[in-house]
């Protein structure tokens, strides 16, 4: 603990010392342009300046992706303002103590102008021309256009790739932590590559200035030194060429390097191997490149006339490679066949186990057959996919909380066109579909039937036909409702979530919508978790609320019924009860449909009386006589059944005490029937009795 905490404070203190010594490095470039420099530190500055440029370039080149160096455009930056401050600070030198000889601005100065005119001052210049014409013309101009267009691209791929990532995610192909880190990857990359866009202009510009420069200390110069200093016009010209060239080329060989590293990186493809991996395996790697090489040297070698010894020695160099590429591929197949294959299993057999080797239930799970994997396939643009990300929208929209992702597998235990959907790693649903057809539904009226293979519909049961998609104008005009097979499996995918949303739901969803009232309520929040209730309470509720249809989207009304009643009771039953009476008109809205009037089943006066007192020892333990329990299903169930051929809802309405059990009594028996308490209905809606059951 102790190492570790010297480690952490090391590191503060670093990161500190870095974040203080930024600001007084530029502050020391700026006085630079103003402060004299004497030689000596000019020698050691222009030292430095080259060397940042190797550093900068070997990294670039060493990188294994261009966001690895995102830092690059500050750096890029700070080295063109450090030479042009060294540019800025010998142009003073030269200017002032240029008279006095060629070592009057610095050694450094003086060995590269003597090393570039090497004793003729028109070759010299010549040379440093082309050196500066490459510069600007040739490297640092493609490298600002690749730049512009590599920062234009970007920021025109980033919806598509924010799009991938949300079908990745939604797909279960990725978590959300890695679609949070992809994410930010995709806005990194555009925020480099636009900073690369404007950071080429420096180079550009630097290049301009180091021109520029070039020529008024070369005529300043030889002016100064005729009418200030009454030197001759020859000798004048010589001392200030020499420093002039020096002065340029110590400060346009670091310019060329770092408009080559501009270059680099930018024309770099985003993966993750370095340049030199890149251009050998993408341009030796093949052994024929190297042997049609070879045999085209070799038929120009032997040509009369041509650098015959030239020629033939560079095709048995690239014979030679062509060998040695080939034998390398064998010796790597025959150790990959050999070696790599046993040591993978002895370390997997002498590995201990871990919690890593435990596989964890996802929420949502899709199997489908391998004749089915083309539709949840994004590489070949998976129709499934779109739908299952559709379904998710609509029913976190509908339910109020985020629907968990669909983990999507292949199953070869499953026909070819089998599926099967699992919540919570058990399987509530399974399917068959035929890949080249599609479904006719019959809404139960059609007489005209239409040929094809008869079927049910996966979803809800209703008859269908699946036809040929050339029947699908035929079987509208009949009245069928014709979907193709994507539809088919996110419809039963979307009556399965329906249903099972309670147990999607948990903790951390329930933890996730108090954290959002909290920002509009966070009084309300604050008092009811966990002072007054706990979590736990609280998701038992919620999961009640949606086990019966009725969605969580309002939260404030729901955590103020709870922080009412949770003080004089801590039962989930009691208090989803006084939820539902706080949701009341949400869900007689939701059970009329919308209509002013609400058509309602009552029970019996006696049977009621009945069932009261077969609970007054509680829910769990109320017991009735089994031919009463069926005859009071079979006619609840008729009676629903007319209601839903009226094109009318069926709710049952009951005293308080009997609905949560009624409610789980009828559940399964009559799934079509709402059951509401008194207390629920508004005093402002309408109710019409349509019929009472056990007279």
């Amino acid at each position: 603990m102790a190492t570790q905490g010297s480690n952490f404070l090391g590191t503060m203190r670093s990161t500190a010392m870095l974040a203080a010594g930024l600001p007084l490095v530029v502050l020391a470039m700026l006085a630079m342009i103003v402060l004299p420099m004497p030689p000596l530190v000019l020698d050691a500055l222009f030292t430095f300046n080259i060397c940042v440029s190797l550093v900068v370039i070997l990294a670039v080149v060493y990188v294994m992706r261009p966001l690895d160096l995102a830092a690059f455009p500050t750096v890029l930056l700070l080295a063109t303002l450090l030479r042009l401050a060294l540019n800025v600070a010998s142009t003073r030198v030269v200017l002032l103590n240029g008279h006095t000889g060629t070592d009057s601005a610095g050694k450094v100065i003086e060995a590269f102008g003597e090393f570039v005119i090497g004793g003729n001052y028109a070759v010299g210049i010549v040379v440093f021309a082309i050196l500066v014409i490459v510069n600007f013309v040739v490297v640092t101009k493609g490298a600002g256009r690749v730049s512009e267009v590599s920062a234009r691209f970007t920021l025109d791929s980033m919806p598509g790739k924010q799009m991938a990532i949300d079908a990745d995610l939604n797909a279960g192909i990725i978590n959300q932590q890695e679609a949070v880190a992809r994410r930010a990857e995709v806005r990194m990359e555009a925020d480099f590559y636009g900073s690369m866009d404007g950071a080429s202009k420096f180079v550009r510009g630097d290049a301009v200035a180091g021109l520029l420069i070039l020529f008024i200390n070369l005529i300043g110069g030889i002016l100064i030194g005729v009418l200030q200093h009454d030197m001759e016009v020859g000798q004048a010209a010589s001392t200030y060429a020499l420093l002039t060239i020096g002065d340029g080329l110590v400060a346009q060989i670091p310019s060329l390097l770092l408009a080559v590293s501009v270059a680099v990186i930018v024309t770099r493809m985003s993966r993750s191997e370095d340049m030199g991996q890149q251009l050998f395996s993408q341009l030796l790697g093949d052994k024929r490149v190297l042997r049609v090489v070879a045999v085209l040297l070799g038929l120009l070698g032997i040509v009369p006339g041509m650098p015959n010894v030239a020629f033939l020695m560079m095709a048995g160099i690239c014979a030679g490679g062509a060998w040695l590429i080939e034998r390398r591929r064998e010796a790597e197949a025959t150790v990959t066949d050999n070696l790599v294959v046993p040591d993978v299993v002895d370390k997997e057999a002498n590995r201990d186990l871990s919690w890593s080797d435990v596989l964890e239930t996802d929420a949502i799970g899709l199997d489908v057959g391998y004749r089915l994997i083309p539709l949840v396939d994004r590489q070949q643009d998976g129709e499934l996919m779109r739908r299952i990300k559709g379904v998710r929208k609509r029913l976190s929209d509908e339910l109020g909380f985020l629907v968990s992702p669909v983990r999507i597998r292949d199953d070869l235990d499953l026909p070819a066109s089998g599926y099967r959907i699992s919540v919570m790693g058990s399987a509530i649903a399974t399917g068959e579909v035929q890949l080249d057809r599609e479904l006719a539904i019959n809404p139960g009226h059609i007489e005209q039937r239409i040929n094809g293979v008869p079927t049910k519909d996966p979803a809800y049961g209703l008859e269908a036909v699946w036809i040929e998609p050339g029947q699908r104008e035929e079987a509208q005009a009949r009245g069928y409702t014709v979907v193709d097979v994507p539809t088919v499996i996110a419809t039963h995918l979307s009556k399965v979530l329906h249903e099972q949303a309670h147990e999607i739901f948990g903790h951390q969803e329930a933890q996730e919508l108090l954290d959002r009232l909290g920002k509009q309520a966070p009084k309300l929040v604050e008092e009811l978790v966990p002072k007054t209730i706990p979590l736990s309470v609280v998701v038992r509720v919620l999961q009640e609320l949606l086990r019966e249809q009725i969605p969580v989207t309002n939260m404030r009304a729901i955590c103020q019924a709870l922080a009412e009643h949770g003080r004089s009771t801590q039962d989930p039953d009691a208090l989803t009860g006084s939820v539902r009476v706080a949701l009341g008109r949400t869900i007689v809205q939701r059970a009329s449909a919308g209509s002013d009037e609400l058509p309602v089943i009552t029970l019996d006066p006696r049977l009621e009386q009945i069932l009261q007192e077969a609970l007054k020892g509680g829910a769990e333990t109320a017991g009735i006589e089994p031919t009463l329990a069926e005859r009071l299903q079979a006619q609840l169930s008729e009676t629903a059944h007319r209601q839903e051929l009226a094109g009318q809802p069926a709710v049952l309405l009951v005293a308080p005490t009997l609905r949560p059990w009624l409610a789980r009594f009828l559940r399964f028996a009559v799934p079509t029937l709402r059951v509401l308490a008194y207390n629920e209905v508004p005093d402002s809606k309408r109710v019409r009795l349509i019929a009472a059951v056990g007279t």
